[in-house]
């Protein structure tokens, strides 16, 4: 059983992705959790860093965005070979010009939020890639079959010089339901290309921001019902779902939900850095704006059997609360793991092979790494929302 709960209290939306009555994924939306990821701006050129290669855009959101000058250029598929250009960021922007961009990266405490001019507009079936003239497709579908004629059927769809992001739910999807997707997005496309304004910063398209993004992302994965708390809430999730043309079950209980599934219990212990496991072990999670540490420690564990094999009973259920944490706080960037020293090497490699196995359930992306000398374990998620550090 999944469902998504939508609960408005004290001027905000908490919103809880709950599988087989367990929360999973945890957002917040509100004044003081706006998300800006996804919208799209006619910003202005503030002031140019040439060192830097970059610039900072003013969107009229308070701090100004950071814009790199690869994200400026003509966006290149890096997956088939490399590119540089050598020609300088003075060169195609300077202070007071206008620029279409795209929020990619939300702001945080300290940092201004990361933009493009490589628009990409997220549908159920593809990401529109409108400045992209290729098109690629999720690594998660595999079938070589499908993956070459879902390359074809979004192609011949496309205009010339327009690129898209083949997304996982299309592997599974009607071919007429991906063409539909592509349409949609086009006219969103040709509408934002249409918008007139007469003064800048403006913004110019609302990505609907992590609600939307949650809806959408989640609609085509055996999503069994949305449960939301307020009529407000009631029309706009059904204004989302009619207009991505999805199919849910929704209900209205006006109630606080947060007192269904001990969530109010489980979002308390994320405001905890240390984590128990039920063997006596414990996990702590520090994070920072650079990267997420994590410790593992045995505890009050200490086994019945030799020192390994408890060491290694600690790190497995360690690295199965480590997927856990990764997907419910939502940390993305580079994460750090000192699992407890293990000597034997077939002990290691279970271990990143657990993870691996583990982290399948995160619809976000992650990139495992192996040890490093120092035996900690590298690896890289996606954040799904930008939220402030705990």
């Amino acid at each position: 059983m999944r469902e998504l709960l939508i609960n408005h209290i004290d001027n905000k939306n908490l919103i809880y992705l709950i599988e087989e009555g367990k929360i999973v994924e945890y957002y917040e939306e509100g004044k003081e959790h706006k998300n800006l990821d996804g919208n799209i701006y006619i910003g202005k050129v503030q002031n140019i860093v040439p060192g830097l290669e970059a610039a900072f855009i003013n969107l009229g959101e308070g701090k100004n965005a950071f814009i790199h000058k690869k994200d400026i250029l003509p966006k290149q598929d890096e997956t088939k070979e490399k590119f540089e250009n050598k020609v300088s960021i003075t060169k195609l922007i300077k202070p007071g010009d206008p620029i279409l961009v795209e929020v990619k990266k939300d702001k945080m405490q300290t940092k201004g939020a990361r933009v493009s001019t490589h628009v990409g507009l997220r549908g159920r079936m593809i990401v529109l890639m409108p400045n992209a003239p290729y098109v690629t497709l999720s690594s998660k579908i595999t079938d070589r079959n499908r993956r070459t004629e879902l390359k074809e059927l979004v192609s011949n769809e496309l205009p010339e010089g327009i690129g898209a992001i083949i997304r996982t739910t299309a592997d599974k999807a009607k071919n007429e339901d991906i063409i539909e997707d592509i349409r949609y997005q086009m006219e969103k496309w040709k509408k934002i290309q249409s918008t007139e304004f007469e003064n800048y910063p403006v913004k110019i398209y609302d990505s609907g921001g992590i609600f939307k993004k949650v809806i959408i992302d989640l609609i085509d994965f055996d999503l069994d019902k949305i449960i939301v708390n307020t009529k407000e809430n009631e029309v706009r999730v059904k204004q989302i779902i009619e207009e991505i043309g999805g199919k849910v079950r929704l209900e209205v209980e006006e109630r606080d939900l947060s007192k269904k599934y001990d969530i109010i219990k489980e979002i308390s212990k994320m405001n905890s850095n240390k984590i128990w496991l039920k063997s006596g072990g414990f996990i702590t999670i520090d994070r920072t704006e650079a990267l997420t540490a994590i410790d593992v420690n045995t505890g009050k564990f200490t086994g019945n059997t030799n020192l390994e094999e408890t060491i290694y009973k600690v790190n497995e259920e360690a690295a199965k609360e480590i997927a856990r944490e990764l997907r419910l706080r939502d940390i993305g960037g580079i994460i750090v793991i000192d699992f407890i020293d293990m000597h034997k090497p077939e002990n290691i490699e279970k271990i990143v092979k657990a993870l691996q196995e583990f982290c399948l359930a995160d619809r976000s992306r992650i990139q495992i790494e192996d040890f490093t000398k120092l035996n900690l374990l590298e690896l890289t998620r996606k954040q799904i929302s930008s939220k402030r550090l705990d």
